[in-house]
């Protein structure tokens, strides 16, 4: 019994580790070029910002308050660069944001206005200047 514990204890870590790296290899991926150390902290949806934070963070949106935000933070920022909000309605591009991002940290976010055709499944790619997916967020507008 002691044994087979340990093994499982140690299947665990190891599976963590692994975890870890994956993740870390993603973001570096991620990462512009020529932006080492650049991350992305957080990015959400929500229903709006105030004060420079996001307010009821969630993945699914009714019809009835009329606007969806995304908002992000990035860190570690080595000088002014630009990021994209780009806005998917059914997989097709609505509409795209371009944000300024000044060094070191900084955080931004773009809005849209909800009509009503516009129920249904959207997302909200991040990328940078180049294309590069930093992250991609899903959510929904219902009744």
């Amino acid at each position: 019994m002691a044994v087979r514990n340990i093994l499982i204890r140690t299947l665990a870590v190891g599976l963590v580790f692994l975890v870890g790296m994956t993740l870390s290899l993603a973001q570096k991926e991620a990462s512009p070029p020529g932006s080492e150390g650049m991350r992305l902290v957080e990015a959400v949806m929500c229903e709006l910002v105030e004060e420079t934070l996001p307010i009821h963070p969630a993945v699914v949106f009714s019809i009835q308050i009329g606007r969806v935000s995304c908002y992000s933070t990035f860190e570690n920022i080595p000088e002014k660069m630009v990021i994209f909000h780009k806005w998917y309605h059914q997989d097709k591009l609505s509409t795209q944001k371009k944000l300024t991002m000044r060094s070191p940290r900084w955080s931004s976010y773009s809005s849209i206005q909800l009509r009503e055709t516009d129920k249904g499944p959207w997302r909200v790619d991040i990328t940078d200047e180049n294309g590069v997916l930093l992250a991609k967020l899903r959510f929904s507008v219902t009744d």
